[in-house]
């Protein structure tokens, strides 16, 4: 299948990559030439520009995979709807707001389009264990694209299709604010252990134990030990962590259903208050976490 991807960041270069290497046409945009030149070694269609993308799928509808941050991808959707053959259908693979979607589906459908969002989970080791995808928007372009999805799901990934649009962002941003719950309890966990009664314990092995078929047995926790072996006082990580908007929209839903939250927000407060320059060991962990990941930076930026 035939598919273009822009952006080619830390998630959407292994998306593209994943797809070339599986046998998918790649049309390969981003917004620096050197990305696209490094998709153009690997032998994707590179494509500098926006009329590039249309033009390599020579007058036909576009298939096109959007990785960008929630911030722009207003912007860049209604440039695209300029240009962009009628049936083409845009995939918005980043973490946008799901309250939004169905706006943004509204205006692509006017221009004779169809919209998927699809929240994508699975990190900088997508290219290797598989993503994880969450899928609302027009049913028929789901079942247009799942050749792509079955792809960048192997071979340990997967996707479902949820139901309108903004279902699939929904769905996404609830497991970030999740995430988020389940990172600080296993750095604050570590921390006791770090400054508990018995000085020089090994977290590390404490994590490679906790790894064998205990109930916290987790890919989380099997990042965090890995990040101790490397670095069993996490020196050079200041403490400060991101964050990126989806525990934030998740607590603002949860408010407006009159749900509870109090691990996530509590969660969510200790980020907060870390970029005010409340740190220690376990938001030293919880950048670490990230960074292992996602391959966000180690020190706070996104």
């Amino acid at each position: 299948m035939k598919i273009a991807i822009s952006g080619l960041g830390r998630m959407g270069g292994q998306i593209a990559r994943k797809l070339h290497d599986n046998g998918h046409t790649v049309v390969a945009h981003n917004r620096s030439a050197e990305k696209v030149d490094e998709a153009k070694a690997y032998g994707a269609i590179p494509a500098y520009a926006d009329q590039d993308v249309i033009d390599a799928f020579e007058g036909d509808p576009v298939v096109l995979w959007i990785m960008l941050p929630a911030d722009v991808i207003d912007s860049k959707i209604d440039e695209w709807l300029q240009i962009l053959p009628k049936g083409s259908v845009i995939i918005d693979g980043g973490n946008s707001d799901y309250r939004g979607d169905a706006a943004r589906a509204e205006k692509v459908t006017a221009a004779g389009g169809m919209l998927l969002d699809i929240g994508t989970s699975g990190g900088v080791w997508g290219l290797e264990n598989g993503f994880s995808m969450m899928v609302g928007g027009d049913k028929s372009a789901y079942e247009t694209i799942i050749p792509v999805l079955d792809t960048l799901a192997q071979p340990r990934g997967g996707h479902a299709y949820f139901g309108t649009n903004g279902t699939g962002h929904f769905v996404k941003m609830v497991h970030n604010a999740i995430e988020y719950g389940m990172m600080q309890s296993l750095a604050e966990g570590y921390r006791v252990l770090k400054e508990g009664p018995y000085p020089e314990l090994d977290l590390a092995a404490a994590g490679d134990v906790w790894q064998q078929s205990s109930v916290v047995t987790s890919w989380l926790n099997d990042l965090t030990r890995q990040a101790l072996h490397e670095n069993p006082n996490l020196d050079g990580i200041s403490g400060v962590v991101a964050e990126s908007g989806e525990a934030r929209w998740t607590l603002e839903t949860a408010k407006d259903l009159g749900i509870p939250m109090p691990a996530i927000q509590a969660s969510f407060d200790v980020r907060l208050a870390s970029q005010q320059g409340q740190v220690d060991f376990s938001t030293k962990l919880l950048a670490a976490m990230r960074n292992k990941f996602g391959g966000h930076d180690i020190n706070g930026k996104q």
